[in-house]
């Protein structure tokens, strides 16, 4: 115990004196928090509660491209910008280059008499299916109405094009089906469409219930904190290679493992000594960073983090996930022959188990062909593991089968570790 507690201290001491470690360990997961947070946090205001600029020519003289532009209104993403209606297309590209505006409509001057006639088509197609007979002649310019042009700045990612693809067409049928209506209204009644009907039969819509499925029966909507601070964590966690990987390299190199094979002990003392300090040092690591969610996040304007339930199980799930990346640290320092070899493959392979394991693209959204090599990142496992507490409420029970695979990848480096330290002879 005297020989256990006494390299404790030594390797205390040695991870004071690393500077760069500590700034890799500490300083990077909280700028990484912070500032990934902060962006995905503007991403989720921008798509629920911030508007979006955007630029609206309405070259119709009608009522169609009136309520056109009224229903753009009422679906409360945009922020419209009118434009006269004598504006130049290209006018309006100066204007998107210039950042007035990321998205433009341009609604084309017979947009009413188009719709008109295409409603009114629609509405004599249906009276005739129904068995009814209808004196007008049903026309082919019924289906030929010009588009509406959405313009949009490059920069705009794809996947936000398409919400706003999907917004668009809402607002548009909304008023398509108001046409039809009138339409199909005069033709049974020869009057005019009442408007407080009208409005029952456009507003009568089924309402949509958002609930989150979690494991505890609650129903808080996770935030940007609850995705991205697990995530960093553990991150950070596995970035103790950068200290820990390069102390077992000077080891090696300064003659330590030969010094002590001529003393009565063992280097599996030391290894253990390392692993006890960097666990250590890793739950002080999510305690950091958890902290900070906690407290610091409200105040610079972030949404809070909110810690799990079972309280006991986070603890257990960050025990194993910083054992599994101080025993993949060691891995590294054994196998490596040079400081910058253990820091240069140890913050690269990181990087690529990150990538694959689901922290820098999500795991849905991974390829199928990915999908076995992102289960052999511990990465993966340990993610899954926090965000079954933290985004699905979840409790220690039912976060075991992410954990179960994080052990057995464990068992396998330090196996890895022991058969290394076997054939260089340093054991």
């Amino acid at each position: 115990m005297f020989k256990l507690r006494s390299t404790i201290l030594k390797d205390m001491r040695i991870l004071t004196r690393d500077r760069l470690g500590l700034v890799f360990m500490f300083v990077m997961p909280i700028v990484l928090a912070v500032v990934i947070t902060a962006v995905q946090n503007s991403t989720f205001e921008m798509l629920n509660t911030n508007t979006v600029p955007m630029l609206i020519c309405n070259r119709d003289t009608g009522d169609a491209g009136k309520q056109m532009q009224t229903a753009i209104e009422k679906v409360g993403m945009f922020d419209l910008k009118q434009v006269m209606p004598a504006v130049t297309d290209k006018d309006i590209s100066e204007k998107m280059h210039a950042k007035d505006a990321v998205i433009a409509i341009i609604i084309p001057a017979d947009f009413t008499q188009k719709l008109k006639i295409k409603a009114d088509g629609t509405a004599k197609k249906a009276l005739k299916n129904f068995g009814m007979q209808s004196d007008a002649v049903i026309t082919n310019d019924s289906s030929e109405v010009q588009p509406i042009t959405l313009l949009y700045h490059p920069v705009l990612q794809e996947s936000f094009r398409h919400s706003i693809n999907g917004a668009l067409r809402s607002a548009l049928q909304v008023v398509q089906n108001k046409e039809v209506l009138k339409s199909l209204y005069f033709a049974l009644n020869e009057t005019a469409l009442p408007d407080s009907l009208e409005k029952d039969l456009i507003n009568s819509q089924i309402g949509i219930v958002e609930i989150p499925v979690s494991r505890d029966g609650s129903r808080n909507i996770p935030n940007a904190s609850q995705h991205n601070v697990p995530a960093w964590t553990v991150f950070a966690m596995f970035f103790v290679v950068i200290s820990l990987g390069g102390s077992v390299v000077r080891e090696k190199l300064n003659g330590s493992f030969v010094r002590l094979k001529t003393l009565p002990t063992n280097y599996l003392v030391a290894l253990i000594s390392k692993q006890l300090t960097y666990l250590f040092v890793t739950c002080i690591q999510a305690a950091v960073v958890f902290s900070i969610g906690i407290w610091l996040f409200p105040v610079m304007g972030l949404p809070k983090l909110n810690l799990p339930a079972d309280i006991t199980g986070l603890v257990i799930v960050t025990l194993i996930c910083g054992w599994c990346a101080v025993s993949y640290a060691i891995m590294i320092g054994v196998f490596a022959k040079t400081q910058e070899q253990a820091n240069g493959i140890g913050a690269v392979s990181i990087v690529l188990m990150a990538a694959v394991g689901g922290l820098l693209v999500p795991s849905f959204a991974m390829p199928e062909s990915f999908q076995f090599v992102m289960k052999l990142s511990p990465l993966h496992w340990c993610l899954e593991a926090y965000y079954g507490l933290f985004l699905e409420g979840g409790k220690l029970k039912d976060v075991i089968l992410n954990i179960i695979p994080l052990l057995g990848i464990t068992f396998a480096i330090q196996l890895i570790t022991l058969i290394g330290l076997k054939r260089k002879n340093l054991i």
